[in-house]
């Protein structure tokens, strides 16, 4: 079934339960495919979720596997020795009494948490979220590190080096910024209408990021002043600030075209072409099997090589323990037992 040599698509997309239906063979098989995001629904224990990524990997072995997995209410996989790892906003309060310790507890949870996903075959995770915690927001909330945006950066950095001493790449969210509206885009449109001026004082972590991230994801999000489209289908965000102005060169992906939040755009066809015209790299598609298939049957795309290049190389750098092994890793061993001492 694998098809050695063959570029990852720009979809990734979901598979429905513990291991791989005929139908989850079908979709991950098919070119337009790129990569595998995971949910809690695919975990029972660590050993069917290391079975059900080598189906993944025995269908296409370069596919990207990815998860949400943040820490906090965002973490998909908790039982069975994963660490529990904390919400970005505790992290943020230990700033604001001792900032070179909140730095190192950054630096373990992101280590920490690539260290568990790479000993079982997962390259990404969709991590760190850089909105700022207005403490509105009913789908960030305590995802957000803080209020303030040089703290954000700070703390993220931080978090991204402790992914990427483990190769594991990183995805700063949701670009300019979702902490500002109350409403939750999975279930509803929101609308900033703030200037432009503020919307981009929010957006500075991505700026100041820069090279450390390896790709964005816009929100689902109309920023009224700039233009009247989600940020995610908009030329203007994606290429004309994203691109051009703060000059990011890593991979851009799309939020869930399934949400609520893409539907201002059309169907899922016509919003993962939106998306790619506006100059994303890769959609998204979840928990809806008939619309990924939709897609995969209508979608008439052909990403250019920089883009596909982009996608490539969001995955897994070098070698990782097994989970086995990394009872043997003293770094590891030190990290967790940091986030131990210091949440429980």
């Amino acid at each position: 079934m694998n098809v050695p040599g063959r570029s990852l698509g720009p979809v990734m997309l979901d598979v429905v339960g513990l291991t791989l239906d005929d139908n989850d063979v079908r979709r991950i098989a098919h070119p337009l495919t790129g990569g595998v995001i995971l949910f809690a629904r695919n975990f029972e224990r660590r050993t069917q979720l290391a079975s059900l990524i080598r189906q993944i990997r025995t269908v296409r072995e370069d596919i990207l596997i990815a998860v949400d997995h943040e820490g906090g209410r965002v973490q998909r996989f908790k039982t069975d020795g994963f660490t529990h790892l904390p919400a970005m906003r505790e992290i943020g309060a230990i700033w604001d009494r001792d900032q070179q310790q909140a730095l190192r507890i950054a630096t373990a949870t992101g280590y920490v948490l690539a260290s568990e996903l790479r000993a079982l075959g997962i390259d990404f995770s969709f991590t760190p979220a850089l909105d700022v915690d207005y403490g509105v927001s009913e789908v960030i909330g305590t995802r957000a590190f803080h209020r303030d945006v040089e703290v954000i950066t700070q703390l993220a950095k931080s978090l991204c080096h402790g992914l990427a001493l483990v190769g594991m790449a990183n995805c700063g969210k949701h670009f300019p910024g979702h902490g500002f509206v109350e409403a939750d885009s999975h279930y509803t449109l929101p609308v900033d209408s703030r200037s432009r001026e503020a919307i981009l004082r929010d957006a500075r972590p991505f700026a100041w990021l820069d090279i450390a991230l390896a790709a964005v994801m816009p929100a689902h999000v109309i920023y009224s002043s700039v233009d009247d489209q989600p940020a995610g289908f908009s030329k203007a965000w994606v290429q004309d600030i994203l691109r051009e102005e703060l000059g990011f060169l890593g991979a851009i992906i799309s939020d869930d075209l399934t949400m609520e939040g893409a539907r201002a755009v059309g169907n899922v066809v016509e919003s993962a072409q939106a998306a790619f015209t506006a100059g994303c790299d890769m959609v998204l598609v979840c928990n809806k099997p008939e619309e990924a298939d939709r897609l995969l049957n209508e979608l008439n795309y052909t990403p250019s090589s920089a883009s596909i290049q982009r996608i490539t190389r969001l995955a897994a750098r070098g070698s990782a323990p097994t989970w086995e092994e990394l009872e043997q890793v003293a770094e590891y061993q030190a990290a967790r037992a940091l986030l131990a001492k210091t949440f429980g």
